[in-house]
């Protein structure tokens, strides 16, 4: 991956999706009209792949920035790329067109790039989702099938495991709290470490004149993840975005991969005692 002169990794259905995608998940204290303020102004720097979910239900705003921004001639629909996700609610075959023509319709769009299952611990090994014909053949017309994997991942978090299978079985991995987590109490411990405030991060930062922010994430475009940046703060946006002009060097990335502690800002604490509670597992 040339991260100087392309930003995107091709899926293996030959499209292509933007390698830093913009995060729009916000704690239920924002108003949801800062999703639209914020996507705005992540499509104006540069952003092109926006990360999203049923589960946000801030669709409706999101997908008005989008509309907005193509109207104005900033962007077409096909330069954007677009994920949402299906909630655990809608994981029975029946329920998933059900479940993103109800996302279609809140951002009036006709199609979404990516559609991944959001909480997958609901479904029991090797369940089918997607509805199929009488041949065995998948129905489903609005949405393409593509082989990615969407985790936390950060350097207290570095999936280097988890890393190297997606790559040996030509999976995407994406990586979301790529810059530790938005510290929602509803979700997040509160004594939880604060990752942009890491001293060794803030040394490379400052040998490379750069944030912590821009170096966590340069950090998981050099191992080939893509990475989601979210902030709904104008300046933090657009120094999420410069991240394609600098590089780590060999030793810096030792240094980064040493802080891996596989700590989990999200543990799921509400399904810990489900069957498939999956951070019990290799993977």
């Amino acid at each position: 991956m040339d991260l100087k002169h392309n930003s995107s990794v091709k899926l293996n259905d030959g499209n292509l999706m933007p390698v830093l995608g913009f995060g729009t998940f916000a704690p239920d204290e924002i108003p949801k009209s800062k999703a639209n303020e914020a996507t705005k102004i992540a499509i104006d720097v540069g952003f092109r792949h926006i990360d999203a979910a049923y589960l946000y239900q801030n669709e409706e705003e999101v997908g008005q920035a989008l509309r907005d921004k193509m109207a104005d001639g900033t962007v077409k629909r096909e330069d954007l790329f677009y994920t949402t996700k299906i909630w655990a609610t809608f994981l029975r075959p029946e329920l998933v067109r059900q479940c993103l023509e109800r996302s279609l319709k809140k951002l009036g769009l006709d199609y979404v790039d990516l559609c991944i299952i959001h909480v997958p611990i609901a479904m029991k090994p090797g369940e089918e989702l997607l509805p199929k014909d009488a041949k065995g053949e998948i129905i489903l017309d609005i949405v393409d099938i593509r082989d990615t994997w969407e985790v936390e991942c950060h350097p207290y978090l570095n999936q280097s495991k988890l890393l190297e299978f997606c790559k040996s079985r030509d999976i995407v991995l994406v990586a979301y709290s790529a810059l530790g987590s938005s510290r929602d109490p509803t979700w997040v411990s509160s004594d939880s470490p604060y990752l942009l405030e890491e001293p060794i991060l803030k040394t490379i930062a400052k040998n490379h004149n750069r944030t912590p922010g821009q170096v966590a994430l340069r950090y998981q475009l050099q191992r080939g993840v893509v990475v989601l940046a979210k902030s709904f703060n104008e300046k933090r946006i657009k120094e999420n975005f410069k991240v394609f002009d600098f590089e780590l060097t060999a030793e810096d990335m030792k240094v980064i991969d040493g802080l891996n502690r596989n700590y989990r800002y999200d543990s799921m604490p509400f399904a810990v005692d489900h069957p498939y509670y999956p951070f019990l597992e290799e993977y």
